[in-house]
């Protein structure tokens, strides 16, 4: 693809108190899915010929910390628009270097025209007909597994696991925010707490705890509501060495699907520092 324009917009982000429980190494750190809430924003409110309800060749870059006391957090989003009419958007921020500034990107989306957007196909099932092979209750997820805070325990109930199926139960919340983008979205914590979903499944099958660094397709068909209760179902499709591939869907309780993510890849980013506890091996 042929890039047409390109072009830079400051943003200032506002930092939300529930930043606060997403934390990695000790530091707070931007949500991968409040980037993409971000970025469909950006692409939405300039261009309303996108359609920002199917988000392809998604990738996580590198976390954007938070300064603590930090109130907004500036940013850039760069727009690159190709001849077809698409568009990648991506989060930057300024480094100081000792001799000059640099850019460090953290997110990426390519975006496309409305009406490219495929009615997709979803095979799952909504209760797996195999039993499963451990049941974590969701508390112990967020204490020994997934550490965040409570603004991100969107796990609920028990968490069951097979060999390479994970489904569980999605709460969103009810937060003081709103706005159009995520009213058309949908709440960004039922993904997030489908993410902690394969992040468990994951731990069973390597000795590093996998964090999503991209994946191939987003497709919302419904956007997920605060206050309500969801279900999600995650496959583990493939692994190597360094790399899980997964399939996740968000779906009520008729079965009605929601969003899907298709090519989820998750990765060790802590270099070997964080590992799963020892009863979650197999």
């Amino acid at each position: 693809m042929t890039v047409m324009t390109i072009w830079r917009i400051p943003v200032a982000i506002d930092v939300r108190p529930w930043f606060a429980d997403h934390c990695f190494d000790g530091k707070v750190v931007l949500p991968a899915v409040e980037t993409m809430a971000l970025l469909a924003a950006e692409v939405a409110g300039n261009h309303p010929e996108i359609d920002g309800l199917v988000m392809n060749n998604v990738r996580f870059a590198r976390f954007l910390e938070i300064p603590e006391g930090s109130i907004h957090i500036a940013a850039l989003i760069e727009c690159n628009q190709h001849e077809n009419g698409s568009i990648y958007a991506k989060l930057l921020s300024r480094r100081p270097g000792q001799t000059m500034t640099r850019l460090q990107e953290h997110g990426e989306i390519l975006f496309s025209p409305a009406g490219e957007k495929q009615t997709p196909v979803f095979e799952f099932d909504r209760e797996p007909q195999t039993a499963p092979a451990m049941m974590i209750p969701a508390e112990q997820v967020y204490r020994e597994l997934v550490p965040f805070g409570p603004g991100y325990h969107t796990l609920q109930g028990d968490l069951h696991l097979g060999d390479k199926v994970a489904w569980g139960r999605l709460q969103a919340p009810v937060v003081a925010i709103s706005d159009r983008v995520r009213e058309r979205i949908g709440s960004p914590f039922p993904l997030d707490g489908a993410f902690h979903a394969a992040c468990v499944l994951g731990q069973r099958t390597v000795d590093f705890v996998p964090f999503p660094v991209g994946f191939d397709r987003r497709i919302i068909l419904h956007p997920t509501q605060p206050g309500v209760s969801y279900c999600t179902t995650v496959e583990l499709l493939s692994l190597t060495s360094d790399e899980l591939l997964f399939d996740l869907h968000i779906f009520n309780d008729q079965g009605q699907v929601f969003e899907s993510v298709t090519g989820l890849r998750m990765r060790d980013v802590s270099g070997g520092k964080i590992k799963p506890p020892e009863w979650m091996k197999r």
